[in-house]
């Protein structure tokens, strides 16, 4: 895990979303996405949070795929 804040935004007329979250936050922030859907008070759709909730896991999947690419150093790698 890294120290990086992911930020996801969306803009609605005059409104504005922002979530910033690190990495062992994610989970959460899924969740806010859908108490934020849920209340009546807010512009903010289900169609909304189900748009960003897929962006927070393509970025979760592309997160895994280029840790998969790293090349690992191996013990007999170490001797050299």
């Amino acid at each position: 895990m890294n120290d990086d804040i992911n930020v996801l935004a969306l803009i609605k007329g005059k409104e504005r979303y922002i979530f910033l979250y690190d990495d062992s936050q994610r989970a959460e922030t899924l969740r806010m996405l859908g108490r934020h859907a849920s209340n009546p008070e807010l512009s903010f759709s289900w169609y909304d949070a189900a748009v960003l909730s897929q962006k927070i896991r393509q970025e979760e999947r592309q997160q895994q795929r280029s840790r998969l690419r790293m090349p690992q150093v191996t013990d007999s790698e170490e001797l050299f």
